[in-house]
């Protein structure tokens, strides 16, 4: 008789999808199934033949399953299967993942340099690192990956698998995982993927009558006609056509004789059949663990308790046995099918079922089986000092089921902060959950404060504001129990923290008034540097003029305090903010406070707030004078430590740097790429800015459409993108504007710039404030000195980008005085600044050639011919031909271009419109009259109005009004 039916019963369709899925897969199309079902049911009986059958197809596989005791192991599943492919060697190269090698560093223990941890990697970009690694090990075979249990799984595992399922369409991944339909996220997971179409759902049903004879069959080695049915019927009804219940009651009942072999090759059954469910697995269980030694069975029952899953190494310590016996019972466990080894990591062994442990224990008393889970727990602790990784939540769950309660909760709390310092914020706050459940009672207050400031830490970083534990009644419990006031202060602190990531400014201001309060007068470093520093992050995040000068006072503070205090997290935040704030006024002052910030994070061992530090240096001295030497080097410090949505934000500013340089194409594939990443990864926080950079791309190139379908888009981010309204007008649609030649349209987005500004301070610098906006108010007479004196006196305008236009008009400035010497030295000295930025630097020529001919100084004719040169030939015609008017007004001779007919799209070329009556067709778009048209083309209203004759003819329209609409529809076709 064998123990397993030689083949799988009753699954034919399902092995028949999994045969498809991986068929699709080596054509590099991956798929993924779920399945759910009893225990017993044969869900890993399945993944197993899904393996097989990628093994003869040639493809990798992998395996992983959750963790023993249910133990919240973040991304445990993942670990196992990689290591696994590790001690097979079969481990591609890392090197080909570049940045993401840092991020599986989490993962692969051989690939962790040590700073892995602390980029505080989310979820989704490990699931892209994982996804990347999978596509490594595919190449040209594909993979198939089985993740067992997902019903006990952790949150970041889940929201990994996830990321897996939404990109698995074009990659040669297969993934296969199995759970058990109880409620919970992974369930909600499957069905969701289900729905999504991500995923499909397979819920194995019971066998049914004949199914659970064909398996007796199998497991009797007879035929179908050869079981009796009196046996079958049995099977049946006692098995509830459970595989693996049948499985068992067949074992039970050969071993206790009740099962003869005819000479015919059927079966005869003695007697009649005693079973019961599950009793009958029970006995089952325990007829094969009675013929073992006390001590063997011993050694089984500490295993049980431990869970499916056990560490032989902690099983022979807790029992104090020696090698021979533990080998022994092994052996004797092997062969009643009780136990074998769990393939995926060396020492560790699996019970054939779970409810094989749960048999074993059956007859223990709770003070038995208390006694056991304590042994295993001081085992544990005894054989790991420090409880590293998973042994910390493993202990906890031994010394909770051992009852003690007050060793559970510091354990689950210590992991849960192990869990945050990684980045595992849903496991943290579980962990830190449980641990504040359990100290509920404990005698040490301050002990359960410190429990309660982790969890609402963790509570607010996870997105969990309204967790139950996020409320003021729950620290004054705390504060009733005579807890100390500066650690009531600190919660109200943690407690503010949560409303200000959740937008509730007043709640968030509230609780640190009262942390203010607690703390009276005389406060030490220690108690209000954490204050001061949370006071400035709300007042940074206010929408009020006050808001900027406000924060800093208080960051200078808090950084003061927190480094008298040795608290350098703290001083980090504080000099990073105070160097941010320090740009609007002193720029050589902005990095000494970053530099500072990078030295103590630096002291303190900060990885990421290190290389934080640097990209704000960094991005200073960009804004200083355009170089981005630092920035590049910065972005490489972030992939050096797997800091990747940090990289992709100095894309983004290395993006903006590429169009004011006017590398547009670079650009382009830059911030493209940007924007697709922090989507697919969820990054919130970037995708504004990437947003109104790609429509200062299109600003800057003068596609005006483009730009404003981008902006609509950024619209929708509402309050999110209130800091990026200054940027979309002042650097996006003003230059687009002046492109279009449309003055009067550019100088009141400069002022709607402006107008947000001033309502809402910015940090972003270029937005015009302090350059552009000074030109085109001095160029319309609206500013003079003593405006330009207040900008040229702000950091802002010794910023190289802004600086070429304070330049300009100071140049145009000193012209309209009669100093025509010193306004052409002052042009010179903004070409050098401009050097670097071709569009905008002959966009400035063009603009003060107007004012330097009116007004009798530099050189207006060699600068519009550079100006005109440089926009024929960057295809902006408006400019173009207004500089050549202007030329023409002067005397100058022009030479005739008329290169740009390929302007004019080709049905209307076909009508005969000219490339200038083209350029009449856009501006009609507007509905402007013929003065304004002529204005801007500098030429005259009468030439217009021929020009517009000649489109109606042309183009076979009745008049002036629907010559103006068949133009916009022309134009957005």
């Amino acid at each position: 008789m064998q123990t397993h039916a030689p083949r799988v019963v009753g699954r034919d369709r399902e092995i028949e999808h999994l045969d498809r899925l991986l068929t699709e897969a080596r054509d590099g199309h991956g798929g993924a199934v779920f399945l759910v079902g009893e225990p017993g049911i044969g869900k890993s009986r399945l993944g197993a033949v899904a393996t097989t059958m990628a093994l003869n197809h040639g493809m990798a596989t992998l395996r992983g399953r959750v963790g023993a005791m249910g133990t919240m192991v973040a991304f445990r599943p993942f670990t196992e299967a990689f290591l696994s492919l590790i001690r097979r060697g079969e481990m591609p190269d890392p090197a080909a993942l570049g940045p993401y090698r840092q991020v599986l560093g989490r993962l692969i223990p051989d690939w962790d340099d040590g700073d892995s941890h602390e980029a505080g990697i989310s979820a989704v970009v490990l699931g892209e690192a994982i996804l990347r690694l999978l596509g490594l090990i595919a190449a040209d075979r594909g993979v198939l990956l089985v993740l067992e249990d997902l019903h006990g799984s952790d949150p970041e595992t889940l929201a990994v698998i996830e990321y897996l399922l939404d990109n698995l369409e074009d990659q040669s991944v297969i993934l296969v995982t199995t759970l058990r339909p109880e409620p919970g996220s992974g369930l909600d997971l499957a069905r969701l993927a289900d729905q999504r179409g991500t995923a499909r759902v397979v819920e194995l049903r019971p066998l049914d009558r004949r199914e659970v004879r064909e398996l007796a069959a199998g497991c009797l080695e007879v035929s179908a006609d050869g079981v009796p049915d009196q046996l079958a019927e049995r099977l049946w009804s006692d098995s509830a056509g459970v595989p693996f219940i049948v499985e068992e009651l067949l074992q039970e009942a050969d071993r206790t004789g009740q099962l003869l072999a005819a000479a015919d090759g059927t079966v005869q059954v003695v007697d009649d059949l005693r079973t019961g469910v599950p009793a009958a697995v029970v006995r089952s269980i325990n007829s094969r663990t009675n013929q073992l030694s006390s001590q063997s069975r011993e050694l089984l029952l500490l295993a049980a308790v431990i869970g499916h899953r056990f560490p032989l190494s902690v099983v022979r310590h807790a029992s104090g046995v020696d090698e021979r016996l533990l080998l022994a019972t092994l052996r004797a466990g092997l062969a009643a099918q009780l136990v074998g080894p769990d393939e995926p990591v060396p020492d560790w062994y699996a019970f054939r079922h779970p409810l094989t442990a749960d048999a074993l224990l059956a007859g223990l008393t709770p003070a038995e089986r208390s006694a056991l889970a304590m042994r295993c727990a001081d085992a544990i602790e005894e054989l790991h000092p420090g409880l590293p990784g998973e042994w910390s939540p493993m202990v906890a769950e031994l010394a909770h089921s051992g009852g003690d309660y007050a060793r559970a909760g510091r354990l689950f709390a210590q992991a849960g902060r192990r869990s945050f310092d990684e980045g595992s914020m849903a496991s943290a706050v579980h962990l830190l959950n449980r641990a504040h459940t359990l100290l509920a009672d404990d005698p040490d207050v301050t002990y359960r404060a410190e429990v309660l400031g982790s969890l609402l830490l963790a509570a607010g970083e996870n997105g969990q504001f309204d967790h139950p534990v996020a409320k003021p009644e729950v620290i004054e419990h705390l504060d009733h129990q005579n807890l100390d006031h500066r650690k009531v202060a600190g919660l109200y602190v943690r407690l503010a923290g949560v409303e200000h990531l959740a937008g509730r400014w007043s709640s968030a201001s509230t609780h640190v008034a009262i942390a203010r309060s607690l703390l009276g007068d005389r406060p030490s470093d220690a108690d209000v540097a954490p204050v001061d520093a949370m006071a400035a992050m709300l007042e940074w995040g206010k929408t009020s003029p006050g808001r900027l000068k406000s924060a800093a006072e208080l960051a200078t503070r808090a950084a003061a305090a927190a480094e008298r205090a040795d608290l350098p997290t703290v001083a980090v935040d504080a000099w990073q903010m105070l160097g941010v704030l320090a740009r609007e006024h002193d720029l050589d002052q902005s990095i000494v406070y970053f530099r500072r910030a990078r030295q103590v994070a630096t002291q303190s061992h900060l990885s990421l707030q290190r290389v934080m530090s640097h990209l704000y240096e960094a991005g200073t001295i960009c804004l200083a004078e355009g170089a981005v030497t630092e920035l590049e080097h910065a972005r490489h410090q972030a992939l050096r430590i797997g800091a990747i949505p940090m990289a992709y934000e100095i894309d983004g500013a290395l993006g903006l740097q590429a169009i004011l340089r006017s590398e547009y194409t670079r650009a382009e594939e830059m911030i493209a790429a940007c924007l697709e990443v922090t989507q697919r990864l969820k990054l919130s926080r970037g995708a504004p800015y990437e947003l109104v950079t790609m429509a200062v791309l299109a600003g800057h190139q003068g596609k005006r459409a483009q730009m404003e379908a981008t902006l609509v888009e950024l619209a929708t981010w509402g309050e999110r993108a209130s800091h990026e309204l200054p940027l979309s007008y002042g650097l996006a649609r003003t230059f687009c504007a002046l492109l279009e030649e449309n003055r009067e349209l550019a100088e009141s987005d400069m002022a709607q710039a402006l107008a947000y500004d001033a309502q809402n301070p910015t940090t972003f610098h270029m937005a015009g404030k302090n350059g552009l906006g000074l030109l085109l108010g001095v160029l319309s007479r609206r500013n003079g000195w003593p405006h330009h004196e207040a900008v040229a006196a702000t950091a802002g305008s010794k910023m190289r980008w802004n600086r070429q236009f304070v330049q300009l008009a100071h140049a145009v400035l000193l012209g309209r005085d009669g100093q025509a010497a010193e306004a052409t030295a002052m042009v010179s000295r903004s070409l050098e600044s401009s050097e670097i930025y071709p569009m905008a630097r002959h966009l400035g020529l063009r603009l003060i050639a107007e004012p330097a001919a009116a007004d009798g100084w530099g050189e207006p004719v060699a600068w519009l011919r550079q100006a005109e040169d440089y926009f024929h030939n960057a295809e902006v015609p408006a400019v173009a031909s207004a500089c050549r008017s202007m030329l023409r007004q002067l005397g100058a001779t022009v030479s005739q271009r008329r290169t740009g007919s390929d302007q004019v799209p080709a049905h209307l070329r076909q009508l005969g419109i000219t490339t200038r009556e083209f350029e009449v067709v856009q501006l009609l778009v507007d509905r402007i009259g013929n003065k304004s048209i002529a204005s801007r083309l500098h030429i005259s209203p009468r030439t217009v109005e021929k020009h517009v004759a000649s489109l109606m003819t042309k183009t076979q329209q009745p008049d002036r009004e629907a010559l103006s609409s068949f133009a916009r529809t022309v134009l957005q076709d």
